[in-house]
């Protein structure tokens, strides 16, 4: 291993076609982008998922989507970063976050799982929340009743697909400005974002 950091960024979603448009795979989209911008095809099968390897700033990147489904997304996340020895601090999450409207987007530092099953399980398998995460906007439930798994797992609407390509766009600038930056930086830059 060289003496390069080495970063994993990881897109939370569920594997499948009939999951791709909805709200619970807008991580896997945003790491799309994300590898656009940095050139990298994420096409390799191992660690229970795909993923790929690319360079950026004197960094070794690893970007990873767990093809686990959502609640078992930390099996993933641990194998490949303990294969190549990437601790917490450097393991950038994306995923959908319902209480930001779509086309709005929020880096943290660090945090509890507040309620999503994907960084539960990340949280519980790397036994730390101490990792960096790019929340992006999928818009809260319609009505207290309304069932979240269905919520989570609908599709968006065409204006809602609007507003989430700004989000999109904002939270993979933001996975660069914390490769380059720092997490601060990235929140300071991003946080107040919205279309």
């Amino acid at each position: 291993m060289s003496s390069e950091n080495t970063w994993l960024i990881v897109g939370l979603g569920n594997p499948g076609p009939e999951y791709a448009k909805t709200r619970h795979n807008i991580g896997f989209r945003c790491l799309d982008i994300v590898a656009d911008k940095l050139g990298c095809a994420i096409d390799k099968g191992k660690f229970q998922g795909l993923y790929g390897v690319t360079s950026y700033h004197g960094n070794k990147i690893y970007l990873l989507k767990p093809l686990t489904y959502m609640n078992l997304s930390g099996r993933s996340v641990l194998q490949l970063s303990a294969y190549f020895q990437i601790p917490p601090e450097r393991i950038i999450v994306l995923f959908d976050d319902i209480s930001l409207e779509p086309g709005r987007m929020r880096v943290r530092g660090n945090g509890s799982a507040g309620g999503h099953n994907g960084i539960k399980s990340i949280i519980q398998e790397l036994g730390s929340q101490d990792f960096p995460r790019v929340k992006i906007g999928v818009g809260a439930k319609p009505n207290p009743d309304f069932d979240l798994a269905a919520w989570v797992l609908s599709p968006f609407t065409a204006s809602e697909e609007k507003a989430l390509a700004v989000s999109l766009e904002n939270g993979a600038r933001a996975v660069l400005t914390i490769l380059e930056e720092g997490v601060s930086q990235a929140a300071n830059a991003y946080n107040g974002s919205h279309p």
